[in-house]
């Protein structure tokens, strides 16, 4: 059981910035694929980012150049640095990692966090 923990939301005013973190523990073996996405009121999931082990790195076309995901495999952490922050970014937003354990080094799970609010007002 893999546990992922979000911190760094809050209140930001349009055109200002956050950073989010998310830290995983427990029994890892590996972790592979890390991934924040979000979720406004009333609207469905979606993936804002995407890294792989290797650092490749994917975005959803309405954050590209102002948000930039990143992760330090020693510290088992995703971070996703958000710019030029605008309303429309108001949601949820939860990180998610594809990992291995030890007792099963060939099977790929999944974790999610338990969420972080990022308001976008003035």
């Amino acid at each position: 059981q893999v546990q992922l923990v979000e911190s760094g939301g809050g209140l930001v005013q349009p055109g200002g910035s956050l950073r989010l973190s998310c830290a995983a523990s427990g029994s890892i073996f590996r972790i592979d694929a890390m991934g924040w996405h979000r979720q406004a009121p009333g609207k469905e999931r979606e993936l804002v980012a995407h890294i792989t082990r290797d650092g490749t790195t994917n975005y959803v076309d309405s954050v590209k150049g102002r948000f930039t995901i990143s992760r330090d495999n020693a510290k088992n952490t995703v971070y996703l640095q958000m710019n030029s922050l605008k309303p429309e970014d108001t949601a949820v937003y939860y990180c998610n990692a594809n990992y291995r354990t030890p007792l099963s080094t060939l099977t790929s799970f999944a974790s999610w966090g338990q969420g972080t609010q990022v308001t976008v007002s003035s």
